[in-house]
């Protein structure tokens, strides 16, 4: 078994369902204190369910500093009965590693962990400083995690150049995908109000329903952006529509209406909030409406990082990656803010938060040689 076979099954042993670490922080800091990392324990939350988040660092004789940022929270193994082992106890099965965690994220930060062992051993006084960001709040709602251990580094003035977040991108393939970017996520409630009555005498009430749906309407058919070179269009999506009270001769006297646009830099946040607004407007209706931002969106354009990344896929591999900012959020959204360029880049993500999620065992090591020739090619450039 190799170190970060090892060191995996060690990740996925701990039931570390979000927001609970289960002291995954621990055995990274036993493996990183050795190497001269001053390991920071960053607890934020109320004391009774509060989020563990763990800095480490390891300065280098140069300026500049690369990260390697990830989450040890997993998402919740949904029923037992249906895995074909415990979720928590790691199981190799015809050349897969079973287990919750083993694709999203824990392969990916025992390979960082072990790719940062060897680096220092070939490099014992590097120019670069090198960091890791971990935390056990980004399958949940994101608020004490990473987002508050950047604001805390900014307010220190703690420079990051380049970041590596270990989440699983590669789709078909190790190393066919990269992210180079994630759009924003803006979503809304709105709440349209109408007049309760009978279905029988639709002249005594008013219904909410048919009073939304030619804004919806319009909103859904408009095209906010065209996208660029390295966003699809921005995109309006309803994902939820309640109202009436379970009768069938009633007409609601409320329906709510729940939606969410992911968008591109070609737009901004109060842009969208303005449109959909003076839309809701010309209709007349009678609404409330609250937003929510989960995330800006952010880019890395082809330079340093991208390269370096590209050439180590490249001589690991022989795969060409693939840019893209398809997907979902990530703790990337708030790294963003205070370091120039990150990039997500990890193992192939079929199997993430499903049942019998796994990884595939002989793309652990290539994985890891990634991260190790990422720093490699950094290191050089310092």
């Amino acid at each position: 078994m190799t170190p970060t076979v090892y060191l995996t099954e060690q990740l996925i042993a701990r039931r570390s369902v979000t927001p609970d670490d289960a002291g995954c922080q621990q055995v990274l800091q036993a493996r990183l204190a050795p190497l001269g990392f001053a390991c920071e324990t960053m607890a934020y939350g109320p004391a009774d369910f509060s989020v563990t988040n763990l800095w480490a660092k390891r300065a280098g004789s140069g300026p500049r500093t690369l990260v390697f940022a990830g989450h040890t929270d997993v998402v919740p193994t949904g029923p037992l009965a249906q895995w074909a082992s415990n979720p928590f106890t790691p199981e190799h099965r015809d050349g897969k590693l079973y287990g919750r965690g083993a694709a999203d994220m824990k392969t990916s930060i025992a390979a960082f962990t072990v790719a940062t062992e060897e680096f220092l051993a070939a490099h014992p006084s590097p120019k670069i400083s090198i960091a890791l960001l971990i935390t056990s709040d980004e399958e949940g709602p994101s608020v004490d995690g990473t987002v508050k251990v950047c604001e805390a580094l900014q307010a220190r003035g703690e420079r990051l150049d380049w970041c590596i977040v270990g989440e699983p991108t590669s789709v078909d393939r190790l190393g066919d995908m990269i992210k180079n970017g994630r759009r924003g996520s803006l979503s809304g409630k709105l709440k349209v109000k109408g007049i309760q009555g009978h279905i029988a005498y639709p002249q005594l009430a008013r219904n909410p329903i048919h009073d939304a749906m030619p804004a919806l309407a319009e909103l859904a058919a408009i095209e906010w952006d065209r996208g660029n070179d390295f966003f699809p269009p921005t995109s309006f999506q309803v994902s939820n529509i309640h109202g009436g009270t379970g009768a069938t001769n009633i007409i609601p006297g409320e329906v709510v209406i729940d939606f969410n646009f992911r968008f591109s830099t070609e737009c901004t946040d109060a842009g969208l909030r303005q449109r959909v607004e003076t839309i809701l407007a010309n209709y007349g209706l009678d609404y409330e409406l609250a937003w929510a931002l989960s995330g800006q969106p952010f880019i890395t354009p082809p330079g340093e990082l991208v390269a370096a990344i590209q050439g180590a896929i490249e001589a690991e591999t022989g795969v060409k990656t693939e840019l893209s900012t398809t997907g979902g959020t990530s703790d990337g959204r708030f790294i963003s803010r205070i370091c120039p360029q990150v990039i997500e880049f990890g193992p192939v993500n079929a199997t993430i938060h499903k049942i019998d999620e796994h990884v595939t065992v002989a793309d652990i090591e290539p994985l890891k040689n990634i991260y190790r020739r990422t720093l490699e090619g950094l290191e050089a450039l310092a």
